[in-house]
């Protein structure tokens, strides 16, 4: 036992990414949900902000050894268990592309439409619910497009040649939040190709959203 914690939330896109290298890298790990909307958001009680400060999810717990961020959890699976499935590969170059293409979709296309930015617009900017998913679609076709630009010249079954990489645990979770928020998602060929790849695969079978425990009997797929 790799003696992993998991504090998540099935919807989550960015837990998504984490469960998927979990799974891909064969790790056990004890799943701990943390509710984004129930009585407040679990997230701000205070046994969770003691854990993770800024109350956000994913955050993993190893050995006593906490890190939040899926970015970051990410980089130190790779790194904590070197003898388990890489994420990236060894060429500097590719590597950095590959960073490149998380950045992407972390930074430029996710972050725009997370639960924490859509509640402020609602909450403070008093903007409606049909421009909150206005402002959602044109943030994640902006970043799709730059990310199918790349994968034009990358990808082979998976976005960078035939392997699973980080990459892949990056655009699938958005691909599936796209598509919650009413994004056509066929067009963008080939992310969508890859997707669809992806969700063949048993890593991302067994992460996805609506396979979780936390999942709500009514979205629960077999």
């Amino acid at each position: 036992m790799e003696n992993l914690i998991l504090y998540n939330y099935f919807r989550s896109s960015t837990s998504f990414r984490v469960r998927i290298a979990l799974n891909l890298k064969q790790l056990k790990f004890e799943y701990r949900p943390v509710h984004l909307l129930n009585n407040g958001g679990e997230q701000n009680q205070t046994t969770y902000r003691q854990i993770n400060p800024l109350g956000g999810v994913p955050t993993l717990v190893h050995n006593g050894f906490t890190l939040a961020q899926s970015s970051v959890i990410i980089d130190y699976l790779d790194e904590a268990f070197p003898h388990t499935v890489p994420l990236y590969p060894k060429d500097i170059n590719k590597k950095f592309l590959i960073k490149q293409f998380c950045q992407i979709i972390n930074a430029d296309t996710h972050a725009y439409g997370n639960l924490k930015t859509l509640k402020y617009l609602e909450a403070q900017l008093k903007i409606s619910e049909e421009d909150r998913k206005t402002w959602t679609q044109h943030w994640i076709q902006s970043g799709l497009s730059a990310c199918e630009k790349m994968l034009v010249n990358t990808a082979g079954l998976f976005c960078f040649g035939n392997e699973i990489t980080a990459a892949d645990l990056f655009l699938i979770p958005q691909m599936v939040t796209a598509e919650r928020f009413g994004v056509d998602i066929t067009t963008f060929p080939k992310a969508y190709q890859i997707y669809q790849h992806c969700l063949k695969q048993p890593a991302f079978i067994a992460a996805h959203p609506f396979r979780q425990i936390d999942t709500p009997a009514e979205l629960r797929i077999s």
